[in-house]
């Protein structure tokens, strides 16, 4: 896929940006560690950050966006806006879209921008995506070079369409095997975090790849790629392929270019794990590298368990959580709040019954929205409180009160906690999903 450059093996990452510093006039690939300015193709801002980021954008006196087709702006943190200065917030940045002319506005309701921008086809592959939110990572599931920037950058790019960055160094990560009952791509991501740490991959990228990451459908790639930051990664990448090409036909807003490391490409280290007796995983209070199966835990009682949010809110993620919650009941001592990624997620489950399920079993619904996650609305934690949650970051006070609790697990072991009231493996109650041809994982 894509035209080779002269000289050495690159990988993903260098081959993005020596494609994109083509486009200036350069044909000398970068280096690991050079600071290049490169032009971007996609630009996102949040209700938190958008609204620094237009000051930023007004005091530098610029006009008008580079492209108000490749700039999205979505209200996905606070939403409904939970109070005067966070409606105040959505005004600002929906009274600049449509001064801007930004073709995508998303308003409240619409979802969560890591679910939004893959569902309609803004990120592609081969493509240099930045947006102002740490999870902007997600992207590269598709095979993008997609990173989280701070406000002040998002404003630059939003003017100039450009932006500089440091070249990272890649890790490549090989996972050999198929993974068992009951565990996904939140199992292998809190493995791996585990395993390397939280600054494990400081600034580098992270290429994803080997048999497990291959049979993983888009929805599991998306859970890997977003919590590349959460191990320090600038990014985290996975190689495009046919199911890459199946996901985006009909629904890519562009053409595009999908690339592929070159075999032989100099990586700063290579991990390789066998994966397939990997156990559901569970993040233990306060990094998401404090991880251990959840076989380990012991009795492990939680007030609340959030089943949703950019890492596991989507479809797939709700069929699992409706998998083991059908014909049960959530523990009366339990909150168990379910958030579906994007407004389209919201809509599917309630046609294939599983927003039904859910609600039978006890769960409270609510409008797709980031708030639980960072404890900013609808699921803030109380001083003593304990939750497990299928989100991305268990910091001191990062779901409420800096005295309360957060485990991260898969949604099979979110349901199965939310039904025992306890931390659980999903095997406690339901039998395993079955896969095509019958057989059960």
């Amino acid at each position: 896929m894509g035209v080779k450059p002269k000289g050495r093996p690159l990988t993903l990452t260098e081959k993005i940006f020596a494609a994109h510093l083509r486009r200036t006039g350069r044909e000398a690939p970068p280096e690991p560690g050079e600071l290049v300015e490169v032009p971007v193709d996609f630009a996102l801002g949040n209700d938190v950050t958008a609204p620094v980021a237009i000051e930023e954008f007004r005091k530098a006196g610029a006009k008008r966006v580079f492209d108000p087709e490749r700039v999205a702006l979505v209200a996905s943190h606070f939403v409904p806006a939970r109070d005067l200065k966070v409606a105040a917030l959505m005004r600002k940045m929906r009274e600049f879209a449509r001064e801007q002319k930004i073709s995508w506005f998303f308003p409240e309701g619409s979802g969560i921008e890591h679910v939004i921008l893959p569902e309609e086809g803004l990120v592609l592959p081969g493509e240099i995506v930045v947006g102002a939110d740490s999870h902007t990572c997600t992207y590269g599931a598709l095979g993008c070079f997609a990173t989280g920037v701070g406000s002040t950058d998002l404003a630059y790019a939003l003017a100039t369409g450009r932006l500089w960055f440091r070249v990272p160094e890649t890790i490549r990560l090989v996972y050999r095997g198929r993974l068992g009952p009951w565990v996904g791509a939140k199992d292998l991501i809190l493995f791996t975090i585990g395993e390397i740490g939280v600054d494990g991959a400081n600034y580098a990228a992270l290429e994803f790849a080997g048999e497990a990451v291959e049979e993983m459908e888009m929805e599991g790639r998306f859970t890997l790629a977003n919590m590349a930051i959460e191990a320090g990664a600038k990014a985290g990448l996975i190689e495009p392929d046919e199911k890459t090409e199946a996901f985006l036909a009909g629904r890519a807003r562009r053409a595009y270019e999908p690339l592929r490391a070159d075999p032989g490409a100099g990586y700063a280290r290579v991990l390789e794990w066998e994966v397939s007796r990997l156990e559901p995983q569970v993040a233990l209070p306060h990094l998401p590298s404090n991880v251990r199966p959840v076989t380990e835990l012991g009795e492990v009682t939680v007030d609340q368990v959030v089943i949703g949010s950019c890492t596991n809110g989507r479809l797939s993620d709700l069929h699992l959580a409706a998998s083991v919650l059908r014909g049960k009941k959530v523990h009366p001592e339990v909150r168990c709040l379910v958030f579906p990624g994007s407004h389209r997620v919201y809509r599917e489950a309630l046609r294939e019954g599983i927003i039904e399920a859910l609600a039978e079993a006890g769960a409270v619904i609510s409008a797709p929205t980031c708030g639980p996650c960072l404890g900013g609305h609808m699921g803030v934690l109380g001083e003593g409180e304990r939750a497990l949650s299928t989100t991305n970051r268990n910091f001191v006070g990062r779901m409420g009160h800096p005295r309360s609790e957060v485990y991260l697990a898969n949604p099979a072991v979110a349901a199965a906690t939310a039904v025992k009231g306890r931390i659980a493996h999903p095997a406690e109650v339901a039998a395993p999903p079955v896969q095509a041809g019958g057989e059960r994982r």
